[in-house]
């Protein structure tokens, strides 16, 4: 009863509903005191007392779902003079226990207990005696005291619980979102690693099909053919690289290649010479077939990226790739080539964003990774742990 009065009560304040429910309940909880006070005695003048106290009290009991501290005062000097006021001012001191500060609730409590002391000072309790009486009305009010706290506390639980819940979702919001991008970014990533290798091989050779106009038609054709074949490669790695990465189920086994790794290198170097590019590779790895995913993907991303690199910005010029380490020593990996003549100039479909992804991945990886320009070389060194 207590909560549905009080769920009403608060928010916008009391409906009808809720002060018909209050006059329902205390209406012939007031009437049933009044009839069993005065069940077998003789009316006296109390009787006009008790009928007057009842009906104010019935009357004042919607109140205690605006003013519960004052409106119980009120109902407590009511029940000190007659017992009709007794359930409205129980009643009363419920809903201050409830719905107020505890000091508050442990004022009117006492408030209660002294009211009905007076109470039963000057009126007969059928036989019991007054310091029985009194115990009754102690812990009856202490009942009504810890009862309507501890719904306090209750409801206080909740709101905080909802309110987690709350916090909980909007941060699991942000958290996806934050995961989206970083998908997106590393999809990103994933596609400049794959796409700008490839690509620079078909630049290679398209390059070559231009300025050399006076080769032979079978040179010719087979340029083209690689062309052809390498615009179909990128396209499947484009198309594997987002089916890897899709969030909606597992890529497929039988049509998805694994992702390359350490025992992948010589491959991607014959790419390299394949295309014109004199590549030297010196490769001291001890079980290269053991290294963790994420050691030999990253470490097969920053060899891929300096080939790609000098294929781009050092055309003609020799490449030194150096890899070496194994279990518990980590991997150095160094990439070199001489720089271009000065005056020459970048080919115009270079991004420039090819090392901020790479260092960034080498990062993740728990890694480091350093680039730089001296003794007319460029070198791409990077050091990444390998787990004993």
């Amino acid at each position: 009863m207590t909560s549905l009065l009080t769920r009403r009560a608060g928010g916008h304040g009391p409906g009808a509903g809720a002060v018909a429910a209050m006059l329902g309940i205390c209406g012939p909880l007031i009437a049933a005191t009044v009839l069993g006070w005065w069940s077998g005695r003789p009316p006296g003048p109390p009787l006009a007392l008790d009928v007057v106290a009842g009906l104010l009290s019935w009357l004042l009991t919607p109140l205690l779902l605006w003013r519960p501290g004052a409106t119980t005062a009120v109902l407590s000097a009511l029940a000190a003079v007659s017992p009709a006021a007794t359930p409205a001012a129980t009643t009363g001191a419920l809903q201050v226990a409830r719905r107020r500060r505890f000091p508050l609730a442990i004022a009117v409590t006492a408030g209660g207990i002294g009211a009905h002391a007076v109470q039963g000072a000057w009126r007969s309790n059928g036989g019991m005696s007054y310091g029985w009486w009194l115990v009754l009305i102690t812990v009856g009010y202490g009942a009504l005291l810890g009862w309507g706290a501890w719904a306090q506390a209750r409801q206080a639980l909740i709101h905080s619980l909802r309110e987690r819940a709350r916090r909980a979702e909007a941060e699991q919001g942000r958290r996806v979102a934050e995961a989206r991008m970083l998908e997106r970014r590393k999809i990103a990533h994933e596609m400049h690693d794959v796409l700008a290798h490839r690509l620079s091989l078909l630049a290679t050779f398209a390059g070559a099909m231009e300025y050399r106009p006076d080769s032979s038609p079978e040179q010719m054709s087979r340029a083209a053919g690689v062309v052809r074949d390498g615009v179909h490669q990128a396209l499947e790695e484009l198309r594997e690289v987002i089916s890897l990465l899709r969030d909606d189920g597992p890529p497929d086994d039988e049509t998805v290649r694994p992702q390359p790794v350490l025992t992948d290198v010589p491959r991607l170097v014959e790419e390299s010479r394949g295309a014109g590019v004199e590549v030297l590779l010196r490769e001291t790895v001890d079980r290269p077939g053991e290294a963790p995913p994420a050691v030999a993907r990253t470490a097969y991303r920053v060899i891929q990226e300096g080939l790609t690199n000098a294929r781009k910005h050092a055309t003609g010029r020799p490449v030194h790739v150096e890899v070496r380490g194994g279990p518990g020593a980590g991997l150095e990996i160094c990439v070199r080539n001489r720089l271009a003549p000065p005056g020459a100039t970048p080919p115009a479909w270079s991004g420039g964003a090819g090392l901020v992804g790479l260092t960034e991945r080498v990062r993740l990886a728990g890694g480091r990774l350093d680039h730089e320009s001296a003794g007319g070389e460029f070198r791409l060194r990077a050091s990444i742990p390998w787990p004993a």
